[in-house]
Parts: structure tokens; sequence; C-alpha cells
């Protein structure tokens, strides 16, 4: 379990006003549900130079088909990435991804999905992983402040619990650093993005950080006994 550091000019008390708006802009209509890490980032930069309409529709597509995904594969293994991911279920949106720069740009996906008067959570890896959930479902959208309490509770089911001592999102950065992997190399390895929640990354980046300077200085944070931690709500 951990307790996660509130940071300033971030507003852990936002809250979505439904999971299933919709799409304020162009760019939230083509990014919704594509799986695939480097084609988000491709339908990014072709929107910001204008140039969305240049992409075909299968590089816009949710899925991939399995001979174009194999085929993307060989270009480079980072274009796998976020490719073999479980498909969407019927009223199921992303909240959440975090990203990890392995050699195949792995991906885990934070879904929600609509059912009745509930909205039921799933964890998803591209390896049919099973993770243990601190929540399954809730009456309303997660706050930031109660997301970031979900991801630092998720469990991963076959991994060594000593890895989650730092909460699940730093749990790859720790299995890699206590595999043997130099730390310089995973200050940049894991990053969680969100459409639903601007500050999210950033919270996470200083978080990692910190995780940084800690296993760098191998001593524990000197944190101020005023400072203010995350507490579910």
């Amino acid at each position: 379990m951990s307790l996660s550091k509130v940071y300033p000019a971030i507003n852990y008390d936002f809250q979505p006003t439904s999971y299933w708006s919709p799409a304020a802009n162009p760019l939230d209509v083509a990014l919704r549900d594509v799986k695939g890490r480097n084609r988000r980032e491709m339908i990014r930069d072709f929107y910001a130079e204008g140039n969305l309409e240049v992409l075909c529709d299968e590089l816009l597509s949710d899925t991939l088909d399995e001979e174009v995904r194999d085929s993307i594969g060989r270009i480079h293994p980072s274009f796998m990435g976020g490719e073999y991911l479980p498909n969407y279920a019927r009223h199921q949106v992303e909240i959440a991804r975090i990203e990890l720069e392995s050699t195949t740009s792995d991906v885990i996906s934070v879904r929600a999905r609509l059912s009745g008067e509930r909205i039921k959570y799933t964890v998803s890896d591209e390896y049919e992983s099973e993770f243990k959930l601190p929540q399954r479902s809730s009456s309303h959208p997660f706050s930031l402040r109660k997301l970031i309490w979900f991801l630092d509770n998720v469990e991963h089911r076959e991994s060594d619990p000593s890895w989650n001592r730092f909460g699940f999102v730093l749990s790859y950065n720790q299995c890699n650093l206590d595999c043997g992997t130099p730390l310089e190399e995973l200050e940049n390895f894991t990053r969680v993005t969100s459409d639903f929640y601007p500050d999210l990354g950033l919270h996470y980046a200083q978080t990692i950080a910190e995780w940084h300077r800690f296993c760098r200085s191998n001593a524990l944070p000197k944190f101020d006994i005023s400072e203010s931690w995350i507490n579910p709500r």
C-alpha cells in the first residue's frame, strides 16, 4: 500500500462530470478507444499540424487487424505498444493508462464501463495478467484524488509484493531496479496519461522523480511534517 504526496498546483478534487460526455474537439474524437501508443502520438502530431485528415482510416481505427499489427511491429517493436490490449467492451472507455519504456512499449489500461447505475472498473495489460483492484465500482466518476488512491493500491497477482511498496504505478520501476536495471535508465521508464484527468500525469511525473531521488540517495525522503497526503474520499 502507498500513501501519495499531494503536490502544489494540482486540483486533487477535480472530478469529471461523466466518462461518456461527447468529445470536446476532433482530437478527442480521433483518440477515443485507439489502443496503440505510437498511433495515439501520431494522431496528436498530425492534429497539431492541421493534417489529421491525411491519416488513413486504418490508422485511426480502435483496433488494427492482425496483419497490419504484425506489419508495423516489424518496423520496430515499440509500434506494438498498446496494440495487444483487449478490445473495448460496450460502454467501456479508458480513463488512464500507464506507458512503459520497455522494448515493446507496453501499456497498462485502466477502464470504466457503464453498468446500470454503476461504473465498473478494470485494469488490463497486454499479457492477460490478473490484477487485484482496491475498488471495483462506483456510483460516480472518481475524483483525481480517488483515482490516484485506486492506482496506488492495484496489485499484480503474480508479482513480488515488495515491488508494490511505493504503489502500483512505481512497481514497474521497482521491479526493473531490483532485477538489475541501472537506476539512470529508469528515470523516464514509466509515464501515466489520461484523457479525463489533465493533472494525473503531472502528479505521477513528480512522484516518479521523487522515487528516483530516493533511490539515488538510498535514504528515506525527508518530508516536512506539514505536508499533505492522498486519502480516498
